[in-house]
């Protein structure tokens, strides 16, 4: 995804055409070095308005209003009565590579492993701590997956009780490359995470989408997949037809973003190798130091599907990640019965992906066609009999007439009598 200096460039012709509060524009990819890692870039009135410290907001954001948070972190049924607990992330540590996750805001405290630095900036190796986050990017991914619970805010990580390795990748001016995400990507194998998060993509160059260091980054990440590690990506913000990497690599779950409505973002890159969508419009989410802010992009839609393969790797501790990948696709809000480029197996079901007790698959299936029973339909006889039915109405018919005719009898006695009283003068 481009760089952020980049992104500014896409922004000012943004101002210029007076959609400031648009959507960005794909920008050209000619002038970037091959191999160079992009993160996702963001709205410029979003962007802007994340003040540090920010405020805290109070409301819950649209995307979980989606969400039955009440019945995500339910304990599995299935289970004895005293090995029951929660279904919050406890015990999963997801990793984050991007750029830093600052670990002072209140939601993220405590629960921030510092993985260090892989980065080269002015030619020099950056060893500072992850946990230092000059952009805020890695903050917000961060918080979409395990921020804390706040009485200050309706908001809170699909994970909430998971843990956040931190390992800085990236920065304000796209200095992340390839090589170095191959070594952050090792790092997280290295210290054990359960699932991956990788809001950045390498766009190739030819039908292949060949870039340099592709073999060694495919190899790493099928190192991951041998490790158990669910590694989740965004597929970009190009709105352009096209893959993306890591996110088309077969061991990696591509996630494109989704609207308030269920559809596409238009900002979503998309193609074949677009595996679900998660919303991506107006996400709210922890910002540096202190409160929220709002932002857009799929680098906020891979997050909100790491915090559900988090749960669900608590859940089935022994599950590959293949399965996990595919009760993620295959619980997906579908708009048809198959997967399609826009929006892969649909929209992620965090509820419906964690709280189904099905049997696990290693790949997605469409839904079965609707089909009339094929059976034959066989026709009743037709007879002049009375049925028992035609008895039951007549009896019926006989009870109630009988009893209007009895109530009407007894009221014209009554006013005959009355009569007859009233001729001998006897009165009323």
């Amino acid at each position: 995804m481009p760089s952020l200096g980049g992104f500014r460039r896409s922004g000012a012709a943004l101002v210029a055409l007076g959609v400031i509060g648009g959507l960005s524009a794909g920008p050209a990819y000619a002038d970037d070095p091959k191999g160079t890692a992009r993160w996702s870039p963001m709205v410029v009135s979003a962007s802007a308005e994340c003040a540090v410290p920010s405020k805290d907001v109070e409301g819950v954001p649209w995307s979980l209003q989606r969400v039955l948070l009440n019945q995500l972190w339910l304990p599995d049924s299935t289970l004895p009565k005293e090995k029951q607990k929660p279904i919050d992330g406890d015990g999963i540590l997801v990793a984050v590579i991007d750029t830093g996750v600052d670990n002072k805001n209140p939601q993220l405290a405590d629960k921030v492993v510092d993985g260090g630095a892989f980065i080269k900036k002015d030619g020099q190796e950056d060893t500072g701590p992850a946990t230092a986050d000059q952009v805020g990017h890695g903050t917000k991914v961060a918080g979409i997956i395990a921020a804390g619970k706040s009485d200050k805010t309706g908001f809170i990580g699909l994970a909430p009780k998971a843990q956040i390795l931190a390992i800085r990748q990236n920065d304000a001016q796209g200095s992340g490359d390839v090589p170095h995400l191959i070594d952050a990507i090792n790092r997280a194998i290295q210290m054990k995470a359960k699932v991956i998060n990788i809001s950045q993509d390498v766009r190739g160059t030819g039908a292949d989408g060949d870039f340099d260091h592709k073999p060694e980054l495919e190899k790493v990440l099928k190192d991951a997949e041998k490790a158990r590690i669910v590694v989740v990506a965004s597929s970009g913000n190009d709105g352009l037809e096209g893959n993306t990497y890591p996110a088309a690599f077969p061991t990696v779950l591509a996630v494109g973003a989704s609207d308030r409505n269920n559809e596409r973002a238009s900002f979503s890159q998309y193609g074949t190798f677009v595996d679900v969508v998660a919303p991506g419009v107006d996400m709210l989410s922890t910002a540096r130091s202190y409160g929220q802010c709002v932002d857009n992009g799929t680098s906020f839609s891979a997050p909100y599907v790491a915090g559900v393969a988090a749960l669900l790797k608590q859940k089935y501790p022994d599950w590959t990640p293949a399965q996990i990948r595919a009760r993620i696709e295959q619980t997906a809000e579908r708009s048809g019965r198959d997967r399609n480029d826009y929006t892969g197996w649909g929209v992620v079901d965090p509820v419906k992906a964690v709280q189904s007790n099905a049997e696990p698959e290693d790949e997605p299936k469409p839904e079965a066609a609707v089909q009339l029973d094929s059976a034959r339909i066989v026709a009743q006889p037709l007879g002049l009999a009375e049925t028992q039915q035609d008895r039951d109405s007549r009896t019926a018919l006989y009870v109630l007439g009988g009893g209007l005719l009895t109530v009407a009898g007894l009221g014209g006695a009554s006013v005959v009598m009355r009569d007859r009283r009233k001729a001998r003068g006897e009165g009323s």
